[in-house]
């Protein structure tokens, strides 16, 4: 059998790859896309989506309860079962409607990782394919522990599969996923225990924002242990035990089931990447300012798995497939990266929302810039549904009066930060923000007395 040859070859069907793999092959390119997993991405089968549709539930039991007393005489009642069926419908069609407009699309599809033989040159599937360009785009995976037992915990991927909830969880990590998926667990009554290596949670969010949302998740039950190195896993009978060191003392838990949240890699141990001369890093694949590898200019990488300023955002992940596609169809648009303020959202309820820069990162680059930041719950919005936690850090820059960054904590914080977005990218001034009329009471109209 011959070598089958084509103009581009994507690896990863996720939002980055299908959006390259789209945009190609509708220019006349013949194009070819592969995936060791179901196709469509993490994000539609097992990430965002997924966990939002679970949210959607824990916000109703989260508004119920703190209402309580307030009009609510009774708590709902739900079915963990029924919720995991809801979600199936959001994500079992995903695999097969991604295939099927692949094929309509006339892209040939490999269900199977490949790897580099050299340059231009995968083996995928027992076959040899060249291609002229080739797409990075496999995402993250979650991250092995090194420790015994390492095979003992589920991930964030089996925990979106689960047909009933145990009494008792340990959270490994306590990032965003762990904080998300803990929150989730601790509303549906589990007995839910986070373990973190670090001295708090969520480091790469402001500090004090953080604060508020561990004392919110503390207030539903959630532990938390700090500057612990976990060390061991084991099956006992009924449950397992984690073991850890805590500055030098040796501490054990015990749950039901353990949860490896500890972050999560790039997906590319699979690719060979030596042999197809790709540098790379603990971060991903290594790219130059058009997304390209600096080692293999036949190569580019976006999306989570690219080493870019990026972060691992879908939003992003779309942005950057679009330059990488502009890239190789040499089309009359922005060739290089440029990014626009990117927010981020930890899902937890309250939501901790943030974008732009914190106050460390604003005296370094040398801002004189006016600082706000107060907790609000005797603000109406927050007042009304009896939300203790409602929070915000602005950083504004005093001499051209733009926002220069938001932290907010709050039960619809992650719509809040949008509308932060838009102002930054619009260049809207602080005076500007507050001349505006917004609809009240709403959520949105408290950012004016926020900058």
């Amino acid at each position: 059998m011959g070598i089958e040859e084509f103009d581009v070859f994507v690896i990863g069907t996720g939002t980055a790859g299908k959006s390259v793999a789209k945009e190609c092959v509708e220019e006349g390119l013949r194009v070819a896309i592969a995936d060791n997993r179901e196709y469509g991405g993490t994000c539609a089968n097992r990430g965002c989506d997924p966990k939002k549709v679970l949210v959607g539930l824990t916000e109703i039991l989260d508004r119920a309860d703190k209402m309580k007393g307030y009009g609510i005489t009774k708590l709902p009642e739900f079915s963990w079962k029924d919720l995991m069926q809801f979600k199936k419908t959001f994500t079992v069609a995903v695999p097969a409607a991604t295939e099927k407009d692949m094929e309509a699309l006339g892209i040939k599809m490999y269900h199977q990782s490949p790897k580099f033989l050299d340059e231009n040159t995968l083996s995928v599937e027992g076959k040899t394919v060249k291609a002229k360009k080739i797409v990075i785009a496999t995402g993250n995976k979650p991250l092995e522990l090194p420790i015994p037992g390492r095979d003992l915990p589920i991930t964030s991927d089996d925990f979106l599969e689960l047909e009933e909830l145990p009494e008792s969880m340990i959270f490994i990590g306590a990032g965003y996923i762990g904080m998300e998926f803990a929150h989730i667990a601790a509303r549906c009554g589990v007995e839910v225990t986070i373990i973190e290596g670090e001295s708090r949670s969520l480091n790469n969010f402001d500090e004090d924002m953080v604060k508020h949302l561990q004392k919110a998740s503390e207030e539903i039950g959630i532990k938390f242990i700090f500057d612990s190195e976990v060390t061991g896993i084991e099956k006992l009978q009924t449950n397992y035990r984690v073991t850890a060191n805590q500055k030098g003392k040796k501490i054990e838990l015990k749950a039901k089931l353990v949860v490896n949240t500890a972050g999560r890699v790039p997906s590319i141990d699979d690719l060979d990447l030596e042999k197809g001369n790709v540098e790379f890093s603990k971060k991903g694949i290594t790219v130059n300012k058009h997304l390209q590898s600096p080692s293999n200019k036949s190569v580019y990488a976006c999306g989570d798995v690219s080493a870019s300023e990026g972060l691992p955002l879908t939003p992003l992940s779309s942005q950057e497939a679009r330059l990488v596609a502009g890239n190789i169809l040499d089309k009359d648009r922005e060739k290089t990266v440029d990014y626009p303020p990117q927010p981020s959202v930890v899902f937890t309820l309250p939501n901790l929302a943030s974008v732009g820069l914190n106050e460390k990162q604003a005296k370094e680059q040398g801002y004189d810039f006016r600082l706000e930041q107060k907790l609000i719950p005797e603000w109406f919005n927050a007042k009304r549904i009896n939300e203790e936690y409602y929070a915000y850090k602005t950083l504004v820059d005093k001499e051209s009066g733009l926002v220069l960054g938001a932290h907010l904590v709050g039960p619809d914080a992650g719509e809040m930060i949008n509308m932060v977005v838009m102002a930054m990218c619009g260049k809207l001034t602080c005076e500007t923000l507050k001349g505006m009329i917004f609809s009240y009471p709403s959520w949105g109209s408290d950012l004016k007395a926020m900058v």
